[in-house]
């Protein structure tokens, strides 16, 4: 089909919209629409069908809520304030402030977050507002403490700057240790795959070309009527990584599409449901609507390379079909995948936002401007260079085998003046690692061989790694050593606590 067929108008949002108040609109879920391609075609489907109704439900970090909590008497401009003890941004008006998802309570940390106190509100639940002031003459008031409920805010406006990619990299881990992150907990040697959005449901992927969906359409967000108010920030169209900016009044909300929720060792979040209804004007928008899990494509990374997300080495290309079935095929091996997202959720908020136009309670509207269907995504500029493992490495390390005699190797250690020995094998790959306490503790026991003694999980870094990224993780793990390894695990240099104090402090730590 040529592309002044694709584009050709079936029908126009004014005309769905007559058909909505007559009662007479024929609307499908996503789902629904695939089914009805399959068994009589597209051409029927395009003619038949008005609109397509899509869902996601994930976590979607880069999301909060203005709030005006109205002013107190005698009145206070807060230039701090918590709710719950998470900080609330206060770089705004008096008794104003935007309530971030990812925002951390103080107290108690990566347990809770923004996210939880937006559902908390929404639950009609009381939340203790705390603000401090420098004080002034009109804002006298430097300290208030209260609860607040929802119903007492005089606007409560979510405001979401990045929401709904249009595809979202999976991700995996090649690395011997297991890594915390917005992905989730990814286990060691490719142990599991990670995946988000609802593919097939995905509102950006049933409108590819973004014909339909821009700046202020109507949107179902969070249980109420939304609206979109831009493209969201990292928009990225042309590597099929749209995203929205999108807003609406949390009163109108409910918590079932609004869930406060934390990653494990890495931050809390918020789980926000959106629909968006895909009007049939085309016959290159059916089409779009009507792509199916096999169709859609998304890349495995690997978050086991210390790079920006970009550029993270990709594994192989796969489909949402292969990712939802529980196990994608890495190095000819079998993977368990498993979702961050709500396939459920996502169905059950393209049905929902089906029966509200089916009920003429919600209308479609056309874009005032359509989204940019390119952007260039810019890095950040960095002015110094930031110094890696391979600055401050010694690659002169002092290395053991298996078999070794204990005895001669702690004569080694101490000849060497060094404190942590890898063993490796004949080709130089990291088998184990022993330090001079292990030696000594050895000696008094009586142990003959390395391999009785040495710790085979390792800890280790590689040479392009940020320093500070690698001290965080000995930090972590309470060691002050690591060996240096290339990708084939052979070890070349090692890097301790006293190799970063001396470079950057100027003495050892002693």
């Amino acid at each position: 089909m040529g592309g002044k067929e694709q584009s050709r108008r079936i029908r126009s949002v004014k005309e769905i919209n007559e058909k909505i108040k007559r009662g007479d609109a024929v609307v499908l879920t996503a789902e629904e629409m695939i089914d009805l391609v399959e068994s009589s075609g597209l051409e029927v489907a395009a003619k038949e069908v008005d609109v397509v109704t899509t869902g996601t439900f994930g976590a979607m970090c880069s999301s909060g809520a203005f709030l005006n909590f109205g002013h107190a008497n005698p009145p206070i401009k807060m230039v701090r304030c918590w709710l719950n003890d998470v900080p609330v941004y206060k770089g705004l008006a008096a008794v104003d402030g935007y309530l971030g998802a990812a925002a951390m309570s103080e107290t108690r940390g990566f347990e809770y977050g923004g996210g939880h106190v937006i559902e908390d509100l929404l639950s009609g639940e009381e939340v203790e507002l705390r603000g401090e002031s420098y004080g002034t003459d009109c804002y006298p008031r430097r300290h208030v403490e209260t609860t607040i409920t929802l119903d007492d805010l005089n606007q409560a406006v979510l405001v979401n700057p990045r929401n709904c990619y249009q595809t979202y990299d999976a991700a995996t881990n090649s690395s011997d240790r297991v890594l915390y992150t917005y992905m989730g907990t990814l286990l060691p040697n490719y142990g599991n795959v990670t995946f988000s959005g609802a593919g097939q449901l995905n509102p950006l992927c049933k409108d590819r070309y973004y014909e339909t969906i821009g700046v202020g359409t109507r949107i179902f967000l969070g249980g109420g009527v939304g609206y979109i108010i831009g493209e969201g920030t990292q928009h990225s169209p042309q590597g099929g990584f749209g995203t929205l900016m999108v807003k609406g009044d949390m009163k109108q909300m409910s918590n079932r599409y609004l869930r406060g929720a934390s990653f494990y060792n890495y931050g809390t979040t918020l789980y926000v449901g959106v629909g968006i209804p895909i009007p049939i004007i085309n016959m290159r928008v059916a089409e779009t609507a009507s792509l199916r899990d096999e169709d859609i494509y998304v890349k495995i990374r690997d978050y086991g390379a210390p790079l920006r997300p970009d550029l993270r080495p990709v594994v192989r290309k796969v489909s949402y079909a292969e990712l939802r079935s529980g196990k994608v095929t890495i190095n000819g091996r079998d993977v368990p995948s498993s979702p961050l997202s709500s396939y459920k959720m996502a169905l059950e908020i393209a049905e929902v936002l089906k029966k509200w136009i089916l009920e003429g309670e919600f209308f479609l509207t056309e874009p005032v401007e359509p989204l940019p269907k390119y952007r260039e995504f810019k890095p950040m500029k960095l002015r110094r260079r930031e110094l890696t493992v391979q600055d401050l490495m010694r690659r002169d390390v002092v290395t053991a085998s298996p078999e070794d005699d204990i005895k001669t190797v702690a004569k080694k250690l101490v000849e060497r003046g060094v404190d942590h020995l890898p063993v490796v094998d004949k080709d130089s790959r990291l088998l184990g690692i022993v330090t001079s306490w292990d030696l000594a503790k050895a000696i008094a026991q009586g142990s003959e061989r390395l391999e009785e003694i040495m710790t085979r999980r390792v800890i280790t870094a590689y040479g392009d790694e940020s320093v500070d990224v690698v001290v965080r993780r000995m930090a972590q793990h309470n060691i002050s050593g690591v060996p240096v390894v290339d990708r084939f695990k052979r070890v070349v240099g090692i890097l301790t606590t006293d190799d970063v104090s001396r470079r950057l402090v100027g003495r050892p730590t002693g």
